[in-house]
């Protein structure tokens, strides 16, 4: 994939159980799951709610406004589509 046809995000919202919602540029709606990298000392800060809340876009990135990022070609592999989580609640924070 090149980088001018790489999907970028252009909407971002956290939500509940540190799922993140990705709408991407190309209209695909994405969810990631953001537990798996809070064992990590560099997520580790986003255990708390209220800083895993303060999430942005910036660029091409999302990052939160403790330093935090997260970069397109990521999100983007590692997420599921959002009909995977159509029976659970997804509730913005």
């Amino acid at each position: 994939m090149s980088f001018e046809n790489e999907p970028r995000p252009i909407d971002v919202k956290a939500l509940k159980n540190h799922l993140i919602y990705i709408k991407f540029k190309n209209g695909e709606e994405k969810i990631y799951d953001l537990k798996k990298d809070l064992e990590y000392p560099f997520f580790s800060g986003l255990k708390d709610v209220k800083k895993f809340k303060r999430i942005r876009i910036s660029g091409i990135n999302i990052e939160w406004e403790t330093g935090e990022d997260i970069a397109p070609e990521i999100l983007y592999n590692n997420s599921e589509p959002i009909d995977k989580y159509k029976d659970e609640e997804l509730v913005e924070l």
